[in-house]
């Protein structure tokens, strides 16, 4: 099954904020690995002075290194919720919109603390009387004043703002029946869904074994790349949502295993 959603191929530049432009810079970076003050006031439409600031913005924040003439990524990997979030920062909005639109009023569900998950928050809205089991505060301080938030206690992560460990663990024990939605660091055909943590990997896979159903959400540059911990088999999901059309090797083994596909696909004239 292919759900097709419509979005322009290029992003419109025209009065865009300096969130908005952070974004593309990052976005740019982990696609480049270098960008140029120069590339990028051509491509947002800004003076050198403007990518200029922002560049030293971002490299204050761990997310970029300056280099003459323009930046590159960092050459220790930042994990923090705010640097992962910056990464393919328009594929997961489009994934977190059709995952939402899988939920229906009345539904239990367990969103995971990542980045990708994370883009379900603002569709989630709209739904009516939501059970959310989570381990990210984010996610919970998004979501408190309009549904029933269940936020499993823990050691905090005050980089990822979730928590993770044997008293969350403890607490996810205890439920059952609701439908799990995962994100993974890497995927292997081998191996499975994996995590970049141990912690992470431990929790989601009690996660996912507790529940009725569980949906995964990736992005495509997960599927060419495993992480480090294992999380659970292929065999423990559903469906798969993600951005884009998987290679012909991938849909013939997700196939094989009976899971579902759904992706997005943009408008390209």
């Amino acid at each position: 099954m292919a759900y097709y959603v419509q979005f322009p191929s290029e992003y419109i530049f025209m009065s865009q904020s300096s969130e908005t432009r952070k974004e593309v810079i990052i976005a740019e970076l982990y696609d480049k690995s270098k960008v140029t003050v120069s590339g990028l006031a051509i491509k947002l439409q800004v003076s050198e002075a403007t990518i200029r600031r922002d560049l030293k913005t971002l490299a204050d924040d761990g997310l970029l290194e300056l280099v003459y003439g323009g930046a590159v990524l960092p050459k220790v990997p930042d994990f923090s919720f705010h640097s992962k979030g910056m990464r393919n920062i328009k594929e997961k909005r489009i994934i977190g919109k059709i995952a939402a639109e899988l939920i229906n009023d009345n539904d239990q569900i367990f969103i995971d603390s990542g980045t990708t998950c994370f883009q379900m928050a603002p569709h989630l809205k709209r739904k009516r009387n939501l059970t959310i089991i989570a381990n990210s505060a984010r996610l919970a301080m998004e979501l408190d004043s309009t549904f029933n938030v269940i936020l499993l206690g823990g050691k905090y992560r005050p980089e990822r703002m979730d928590t993770i460990g044997p008293l969350a663990m403890k607490t996810l024990e205890n439920l059952r029946g609701y439908t799990a939605y995962i994100g993974a660091d890497g995927l292997s055909p081998e191996i499975g869904l994996m995590a970049s943590d141990i912690e992470s990997a431990h929790l989601y896979s009690l996660a996912i074994a507790n529940a009725a159903k569980t949906i995964l959400l990736v992005d495509h540059s997960k599927f060419a790349a495993p992480s480090l911990y294992k999380i659970v088999d292929f065999e423990a999901i559903s469906k798969i949502v993600t951005d884009e059309e998987l290679s012909g090797e991938w849909v013939q083994f997700l196939g094989d295993k009976n899971i579902e596909i759904i992706f997005a696909k943009e408008k390209t004239g």
